[in-house]
């Protein structure tokens, strides 16, 4: 079995993965918070754990993974939003507005990941759909002493959990000097953070023991990862942006409130987004959501989702990730090489192509910290081509097939890929007849075959290889086994060069 390293932030260390159950390997994304369109630098995530989904699927097995991304739909932001359409007439309760907002950006979401050809998740949990949930661990945590409840809030004790601090790096007392915190009189020290506030009658509110309420934006993961993954799973994921406070505060409520348990085991974070070289923000006037690059904005053309995949794969997600219009047009070009490579099937065999056995050096690739970058460039046109014989390329589209898959790219219905097809179809069996050539590629296949079994009693092996040096040297591959002789005409070639044959 192959074995995968990840860069744990936990430990700061590259590790083996060893999951804690091999037939019950989990993983926790956080989702979005869905009050708008998905911005660029959201969908990197997605990306990247996209493809250690489709790794750790193809290591154990797609029946033993499950992948879990949450949505968060308690938000003051969707809250504006449905108070606004409120007040502009639309009918309905304000809960039934925020579902209806909650409900068309979770299908903008949707399309959009599906357009960058990430996989759905198997859960994609609801934050509303859990609330009893987190009113539950709330509980638990008053009853231990980590959690209390003042003015119609509940609050973690952040110095009741002695391992606060271990995946940020810094201690309390650190964290205090620099940070930002919200000073509010019922707290008993600053960095304590909010498990439930009150709600008024203008918001959306739920019943508790603490009056009526909602819960605050960290307890949200921990009670979703509990209810549908356990006290202990194996990787929790994220953008490197919510390392510190959210993921920290998730640790501490959750292994306060569930101590049996370890959490997750291995903590990995992607690095941010620019654009241009420069940090995406609409003040600089390079801020654009993921849709406004499939369709095309500011009177730029439309930009293929498996164009902006290709350019985010192209950097470890452990680095800061540029996003450039050369990148975009580069990654445009080698897309339509690695398609053009699957159209060496032909029309009918693209058509039915299904896929071979991902080539172990992309995989070993992958397992190596998710280095997309290594991958990547074994999957392109020339890194094909440097793996394989020029006479192999034909009969291994399969698995060329199945290693770009590895990496989210499906890429049959690319125009380059049915124009190579078609091209393929046209010189198969034929010689171009401007040669002035009569003999086509099935009697030059008999004649290989007729001279193979001829040395295969003389054993001189000559004449065959002389004759299979100028076909690869024609452009055509040449397949030769117990089964018998194939020849088909390569990405290179060249009818002309066949008539001394």
């Amino acid at each position: 079995m192959t074995q995968i390293r990840l860069r744990n932030s936990l430990t700061r260390k590259v590790e083996d993965f060893r999951p804690i159950d091999a037939d019950n390997v989990r993983m926790y994304l956080c989702g979005p918070t869905v009050y708008d369109r998905a911005h660029l630098g959201n969908a990197r995530p997605v990306v990247v754990f996209d493809v250690l989904y489709r790794l750790l699927r193809h290591v154990y097995g797609p029946e033993h993974v499950t992948y879990v991304r949450n949505f968060t739909d308690v938000d003051d932001k969707i809250n504006a939003t449905a108070l606004a359409r409120k007040e502009a007439g639309a009918e309905g309760s304000l809960e039934e507005l925020i579902r209806a907002r909650t409900e068309e950006t979770i299908g903008w979401y949707h399309a959009d990941m599906d357009a960058l050809g990430a996989l759905r998740p198997d859960q994609e949990p609801r934050a509303t759909d859990y609330i009893g949930a987190m009113i539950a661990m709330i509980e638990t945590l008053i009853e231990d002493g980590h959690a209390y409840a003042a003015e119609g809030h509940v609050l973690f004790r952040v110095r009741s959990y002695k391992d606060y601090g271990a995946l940020s790096g810094r201690t309390v007392d650190d964290m205090m000097a620099g940070a930002r915190v919200e000073v509010a009189p019922f707290k008993e020290d600053p960095m304590d953070f909010v498990l439930w506030k009150p709600s008024d009658e203008g918001l959306p509110g739920w019943e508790s023991p603490w009056g009526r309420g909602r819960p605050g934006w960290h307890i949200e993961c921990s009670a979703m990862s509990y209810e549908l993954l356990g006290a202990s799973f194996d990787i929790h994921g994220g953008g490197i942006d919510l390392q510190f406070p959210h993921h920290e505060n998730e640790i501490a409520q959750s292994c306060c409130a569930h101590p049996e348990g370890s959490f997750a085991n291995y903590w990995l974070h992607n690095e941010m987004l620019q654009v241009e070289g420069k940090k995406m923000s609409k003040s600089l006037g390079n801020f654009f959501t993921v849709r406004d690059l499939l369709d095309g904005h500011d009177g730029e053309k439309g930009v293929p989702g498996e164009v902006i995949r290709f350019v985010f794969l192209q950097t470890h997600y452990t680095k800061p990730m540029d996003w450039t219009r050369r990148k975009a047009f580069d990654a445009h070009d080698a897309l339509n090489k690695m398609a053009r490579l699957l159209g060496q099937a032909g029309t009918e065999g693209l058509k039915n192509l299904k896929p071979g056995t991902p080539f172990p050096w992309v995989v070993d690739a992958l397992a190596d910290d998710i280095n997309t970058h290594s991958a990547l460039m074994e999957i392109t046109h020339s890194g094909v081509r440097k793996r394989l014989k020029a006479d192999e390329m034909s009969s291994r589209v399969a698995d060329i097939y199945a290693s770009q898959l590895m990496l989210g790219f499906d890429l049959k219905d690319w125009p380059a890929a049915q124009q190579a097809a078609s091209a393929h179809d046209q010189t198969l069996g034929i010689i171009v007849e401007k040669t002035g050539l009569s003999a086509s590629l099935e009697d030059l296949t008999d004649k290989l075959a007729t001279l193979r079994a001829t040395a295969m009693e003389t054993k001189d092996f000559a004449p065959v290889d002389a004759m299979k040096q100028a076909l690869v040297a024609a452009g055509v591959e040449v397949r030769m086994s117990k089964a018998g002789v194939e020849l088909l005409p390569g990405p290179d070639f060249d009818p002309a060069k066949l008539e001394g044959l």
